[in-house]
């Protein structure tokens, strides 16, 4: 496996996926083999932050004291550009079928992607 590349997480506003070199496959969570066959060659990438949103759900209950000042808030399963399926943030009003850009913004004290319709850059990032 290739040296790790710093994603939202390690505080870089990136989003990490891993290739595998023997397959093709493409996956979000990090591992130590190929979720598709098994092999260890896999070289990790930076996304686009492109794609397209296959599900999304409003939360309107705050699941801790520290989410409580955003509800509602979205959360989505956004299929990126490269070939991969991630869970993230978005904006209220995301539908399914709807194309997105990540951008990246403070959550409960934290910098977190989040997904807005690819027209849009009214949300105040967290690096700009």
């Amino acid at each position: 496996m290739s040296d790790k590349l710093a994603d939202w997480t390690k505080g870089e506003a990136a989003i990490v996926y891993q290739s595998c070199g023997s397959c093709g496959a493409k996956q979000y969570f990090r591992r130590g083999f190929c979720a598709a066959c098994g092999a260890v060659d896999l070289i990790e990438q930076r996304a686009s932050g492109e794609g397209t949103v296959y599900a999304t759900s409003l939360v309107c209950r705050a699941a801790t004291p520290e989410t409580r000042a955003h509800v509602p808030y979205n959360i989505v399963l956004v299929d990126t550009a490269e070939g991969f399926r991630m869970m993230a943030h978005g904006e209220n009003d995301l539908a399914i079928g709807d194309v997105v850009t990540a951008r990246f913004v403070q959550f409960a004290g934290r910098c977190v992607p989040y997904f807005a319709k690819a027209s849009r850059r009214d949300k105040k990032e967290c690096w700009r």
